[in-house]
């Protein structure tokens, strides 16, 4: 068994999205494909996990009211 990687970014840390973030079929409540946030929309993570197949941290990142969005590191970055 591997140690699971350590993220980059922590709980309460203000970001921004690196690119545009659109559904990849995850986020039932918009259509496939639908532009959920655009590339420099301001965001707060409100939680980190880890994926464990990949091995890599997972974001939940609130980028407006009631809009959450699971991120990946190089999806976003820090302000």
């Amino acid at each position: 068994m591997f140690e699971p990687r350590l993220p980059k970014y922590e709980w309460g840390q203000r970001v921004k999205a690196a690119i545009d973030l659109v559904n990849d079929g995850s986020f039932p409540q918009a259509p496939l494909e639908a532009l959920l946030v655009r590339a420099g929309g301001l965001g707060e993570i409100v939680q980190v996990g880890t994926h464990t197949e990949a091995n890599m941290p997972v974001y939940l990142v609130e980028f407006g009211e009631n809009l959450v969005v699971g991120c990946l590191e190089e999806e976003i970055s820090p302000l």
